[in-house]
C-alpha cells in the first residue's frame, strides 16, 4: 500500500527538477523597484542622506540589486545581455525627468492637488506610472520576467494594470486609477490624461495575434473620462479628443473630436419614454 502523498509528493517532486524557479525573486522585485523609487525620490526612501558620498552610495546599492536579481534569473535566462545593469542605470536620469513632468502634469490637471509633493507621496496614479517607467526601460533592454513582476506589484498596490511593453509619452496623468488597463501595444502620445476605470485593450483576444499590435494608439493631448473602453490595435484616437465616460470606442476618430455616450431615460412610474440625452463633456 502506497504511503500517504505519494502520488502528490512524486508530481511535484517532478515539477520541481523539472525547473527550480527561484522563489526569492517575487519578494526581490518588489523591494528592487522600492529602492529604485527611493533613490530617484526622497518620498519614498527609508532612511535619508543628504551629502554626496550617501548619493553615491545608494546608486551603487541600486545598481548591485539589479545585479543581483540578474544572477538569480541567469538559470532560467542565460541569454540575457550581462550589460543590462549599466545601461539601466545610464538610463535614471531620463527616467527622473519624465517622472517630474508626470507629477507636475498630474499636479495641474487636478484641483485637489495642493503640491508636486503630494502628488509624489500619496497619488496612486503617480506611483503606478513611476513603478511602469522602470519596468518599460527594463522591458526595452531585454529583461525578461522583471518588468512584469514590478507592474504586478502595481496592479496589486494601485488597482492600476500597465503592461510594461506599452508605450506612454511625457506629462501621462492617471487620476484616481482604480481600474485601469492599458494593453501591451498601447501608444500614449505626450499631455495624456485618462480616468479610472479606462480600458486600453484588444478588440480580438486570440494567442496567434501576441506579435501584432492589438490595443489602440491615444495621440498626443488626449483626455479619456472615467470607465471608457477603447479596444483595437488599428483604432487611433486623433490628438485633443475628448472621449467622454463609459464610452465605447473601436474605431479611429480624427483630432479635435468630442466622443459622446446617448443614454435614454424614461419615467420610472408609467415607463413613458422621455427621449434620448446627449451627455457632453
Amino acid at each position: 500500500m502506497d504511503a500517504p502523498h505519494d502520488r502528490l509528493l512524486s508530481v511535484l517532486l517532478e515539477s520541481r527538477q523539472r525547473q527550480c524557479f527561484p522563489p526569492e525573486i517575487r519578494v526581490a522585485a518588489p523591494a528592487f523597484v522600492q529602492q529604485v523609487l527611493g533613490l530617484l525620490f526622497p518620498h519614498f526612501a527609508e532612511q535619508l542622506e543628504c551629502n554626496a558620498a550617501a548619493v553615491q552610495r545608494d546608486v551603487m546599492a541600486v545598481e548591485a540589486y539589479l545585479v543581483r536579481l540578474q544572477s538569480i534569473l541567469a538559470p532560467l535566462y542565460p541569454e540575457v545581455d550581462a550589460t543590462i545593469s549599466r545601461r539601466f542605470m545610464e538610463q535614471l536620469p531620463d527616467i527622473y525627468d519624465l517622472l517630474r513632468q508626470d507629477a507636475t502634469a498630474i499636479h495641474q490637471a487636478d484641483p485637489a492637488a495642493r503640491s508636486v509633493d503630494e502628488v509624489i507621496l500619496t497619488y496612486p496614479g503617480f506611483y503606478a506610472i513611476a513603478i511602469f517607467r522602470v519596468a518599460h526601460a527594463l522591458h526595452v533592454l531585454g529583461l525578461p520576467l522583471l518588468p512584469r513582476l514590478l507592474t504586478e506589484f502595481a496592479h496589486q498596490r494601485t488597482g492600476v494594470d500597465i503592461h510594461p511593453g506599452a508605450t506612454i509619452g511625457r506629462r501621462f496623468v492617471i487620476d484616481h486609477g482604480t481600474g485601469v488597463v492599458i494593453g501591451e501595444t498601447t501608444v500614449i502620445g505626450d499631455g495624456v490624461k485618462i480616468y479610472q476605470g479606462v480600458t486600453l485593450g484588444a478588440l480580438v483576444v486570440q494567442k496567434n495575434l501576441s506579435n501584432k499590435k492589438r490595443h489602440p494608439t491615444l495621440e498626443d493631448e488626449v483626455v479619456v473620462y472615467a470607465n471608457a473602453t477603447i479596444l483595437g490595435g488599428d483604432t487611433v484616437v486623433g490628438r485633443g479628443t475628448v472621449i467622454a465616460g463609459n464610452a465605447w470606442l473601436t474605431q479611429s476618430v480624427p483630432p479635435q473630436s468630442i466622443v459622446t455616450r446617448r443614454t435614454e431615460v424614461r419615467h420610472r412610474n408609467n415607463d413613458a419614454d422621455l427621449g434620448e440625452i446627449e451627455f457632453h463633456i
